[in-house]
């Protein structure tokens, strides 16, 4: 690769992406909508061949010494499959927001001011690990009307070329460009320096994965960029509340899975049930070898369950993300500490109460300023396919008006159209 092959296939990207984004901008729901339904019908009849690609970046990715929660997701199983081909379905069938105005009023001066539902234009994702994003983006640049480039992690490039080659099938199938999905084919790192570096190309950037990934793209971009740092998930039980419901929940948010960033990383117990809660939450964790690190008067009440790993929390802890078998638990007085608490530590994702209180729920959801607040529920369900998005394309810790899941009006924009009848401004 000569030392100008990068910037020159960035470009050519880019070029191709914008061309092609002016074809998707006025593309019809009917076009759009039928690659959403041939890409379901090829990831269904590819699962075998997909498998194939994905075994290849598993054994690279163990080789390598990957930790097993970062080679959980990597892999693309059938259901992984199923539920990519289900949400490009849930798409295809929801209304097409492009085009849409909303909000007409007609003013003093006889003029009419209303807004339209308009593409962002070209963003470019930027993700590692999870092949599964790759539908996720091109699927939702589809139904937006947008234009993406998408460069995924080079432990990932197998599969996510199988998959981007089925995408562009789909699009060929119904008459839309192919370049209106683009995978960055090299794993060089330089790449993504230039996608982020392009404004006369690309609109928005989108980073998914870790948080030097992260802070490393919102430091250099010179396009806007929609940001998702951390998933400090707290799950707070409170003061009354179910404690079969608590135990089953939290067992959910913590164990069905520690390797999303949905997943509960602190648990807060309210003092008055903490005596009831803790040695029965604490006795799950046990059997699942789940460690827990502790406030002193959360360890007293854990220390004595069978088989407990049990150690002291840190300061760091309060606000870590582990995507392992490790949770922090600490005791609070009451919902007020919690909902203080939370807003000190958590990273502003998705944080739970557990309660009977409707009161404290309120609170709860009207108080905690993260991008999803939840009631007796597992904060595994922050997720644009459980939310009837269809997919998503990340989860914005940020705070305009792409937050929480990022779904199909997450990449689009509005712009003023106004009407007269010949009126001219005094």
């Amino acid at each position: 690769m000569n030392a100008n092959s990068v910037p020159e296939l960035m470009s050519l990207l880019g070029r191709q992406a914008r061309a092609a984004s002016a074809a998707m901008a006025k593309a019809s729901a009917a076009r759009k909508n039928a690659a959403l339904r041939g890409l379901a019908a090829l990831l269904r009849t590819h699962v075998e061949a997909l498998q194939v690609d994905n075994a290849r970046d598993l054994e690279r990715a163990r080789a390598a010494g990957l930790s097993e929660p970062l080679v959980d997701r990597l892999k693309l199983t059938p259901k992984v499959i199923e539920t990519c081909a289900a949400g490009c379905e849930q798409l295809a069938a929801m209304p097409d927001i492009i085009g849409e105005i909303t909000g007409m009023r007609q003013q003093p001066s006889g003029i009419r001011v209303g807004q339209m539902r308009v593409p962002i234009g070209v963003f470019g994702m930027i993700y590692e690990s999870r092949p599964n994003v790759t539908i996720e983006a091109a699927s939702l640049s589809i139904k937006s009307g947008n234009a993406c480039i998408l460069r995924g992690g080079s432990e990932a490039i197998d599969s996510n070329r199988a998959l981007a080659a089925l995408v562009q099938q789909a699009l060929d199938g119904a008459g839309l460009p192919r370049e209106a999905v683009q995978l960055v084919p090299t794993t060089d790192r330089e790449a993504v320096g230039r996608l982020i570096a392009m404004p006369e190309y690309v609109d928005l950037v989108i980073p998914r994965g870790g948080k030097g990934l992260i802070e490393r793209i919102s430091r250099e971009a010179k396009v806007p960029v929609i940001k998702h740092l951390d998933g400090n998930c707290h799950t707070y039980v409170d003061d009354p509340c179910d404690l079969d419901l608590a135990v089953a929940v939290t067992d959910n948010a913590k164990t069905q899975k520690y390797s999303p960033c949905n997943a509960t990383e602190s648990l807060l117990v309210a003092r008055g049930v903490a005596a009831a809660f803790l040695p029965r939450i604490g006795a799950v964790f046990a059997a699942k070898g789940v460690e827990m690190r502790c406030c002193p008067e959360a360890k007293a009440l854990l220390a004595a369950v069978p088989g407990a790993k049990v150690v002291d929390a840190t300061e760091d802890d309060w606000f870590a993300e582990y995507l392992a078998p490790i949770i922090s638990v600490k005791i609070v007085a009451g919902v007020d500490e919690a909902i203080g608490w939370i807003n000190r530590y958590s990273s502003h994702h998705t944080d739970a109460i557990l309660t009977t209180d409707h009161t404290h729920a309120q609170r709860f959801v009207r108080e905690v300023d993260s991008s999803s607040v939840m009631v007796n529920v597992s904060t595994r369900f922050a997720d644009g396919f459980e939310y009837g998005l269809g997919a998503e394309i990340g989860i914005s810790t940020d705070k305009f008006h792409a937050r929480g899941p990022v779904g199909v009006e997450g990449l689009t924009s509005l712009k003023y159209v106004v009407l007269g009848e010949g009126e001219v401004r005094n």
